[in-house]
């Protein structure tokens, strides 16, 4: 179908094929789409983002998300590559230092928890407005970021992504408003079902948690290849008019109080 041809963007955060958005990547050219590839210089060296960009012919430009200097160039970068404005970009970027370290969040590190903000979420802002500023998308364009639920819920382990998550959806109204007057450009987030990726991994309690939030949606849990699917409509022509919104896409899940399948799990007296 080609959902979309002849349109151009970058995908930030691709690591190896566990994560969302090499997933991403991977569908974009399927539907059509041209792509720069982007992450920090060390996840470039720990992962196989290479060996991807090489495969499918994709630049690749190294960049610190939380560096507006970097940003700078990658966005410069970008535009020279496609041949000017483009159409659209993924924010999957997130990393806690509390939680690698296995700070509770009753005990943060402070100084971690600000690296937590800046890499999770003020990312989403320096590249919002390093777009913006740069006038590099094209007019309709879409920036979709990758979130979960527990920037509303509570949710055990999570810590201080939490916060993090939180502070991006609020970016995403915030920017989106601005962005979207001034030059028609959408910005949505995408609550993703728990997913085992490589970041998700280091999260106290993922097994348990993607077990239970399976039994809890009625659809069962989002892989990363269903997030990829759901993310080429939010670039495509055929969401012209989303923006500004928290999109779940969890199975269901965030609409659940209690399922048959939970309730089968309980102890029976």
């Amino acid at each position: 179908m080609e959902l979309l041809k002849g349109k151009k963007g970058i995908i930030t955060g691709a690591l190896n094929d566990k994560s969302i958005a090499w997933k991403v990547a991977e569908r974009a050219i399927a539907e059509g789409a041209e792509i720069v590839l982007t992450n920090t210089e060390l996840s470039l060296r720990m992962g196989t983002l290479n060996s991807f960009a090489e495969a499918h012919g994709c630049k690749l430009i190294a960049a610190d998300a939380t560096s507006l200097e970097d940003l700078g160039a990658l966005v410069d970068g970008a535009m020279e590559h496609f041949g000017g404005p483009f159409d659209f970009v993924l924010h999957s970027i997130g990393m806690s230092p509390n939680v690698r370290k296995g700070r509770p969040y009753e005990a943060l590190d402070y100084n971690f928890l600000s690296k937590t903000l800046d890499i999770s979420a003020i990312s989403f802002h320096k590249l919002l407005r390093t777009l913006y500023e740069k006038d590099a998308l094209k007019e309709w364009g879409s920036v979709v970021a990758l979130t979960y639920i527990a920037a509303e819920r509570t949710f055990v382990g999570y810590n201080d992504m939490a916060d993090a998550k939180a502070l991006l959806q609020s970016i995403t109204r915030s920017f989106g408003a601005i962005y979207g007057q001034a030059k028609h450009v959408r910005v949505n987030t995408v609550s993703q079902s728990p997913t085992a990726t490589t970041a998700g991994q280091g999260i106290a309690g993922m097994e348990d948690m993607l077990k239970y939030a399976d039994r809890m949606s009625p659809l069962g849990n989002a892989t990363a290849d269903d997030c990829a699917d759901y993310i080429v409509t939010l670039f495509s022509d055929y969401t012209r008019k989303v923006t500004m919104q928290n999109l779940y896409h969890d199975g269901g899940f965030s609409s659940v109080g209690l399922t048959a399948a939970e309730v089968a799990t309980f102890p029976k007296e």
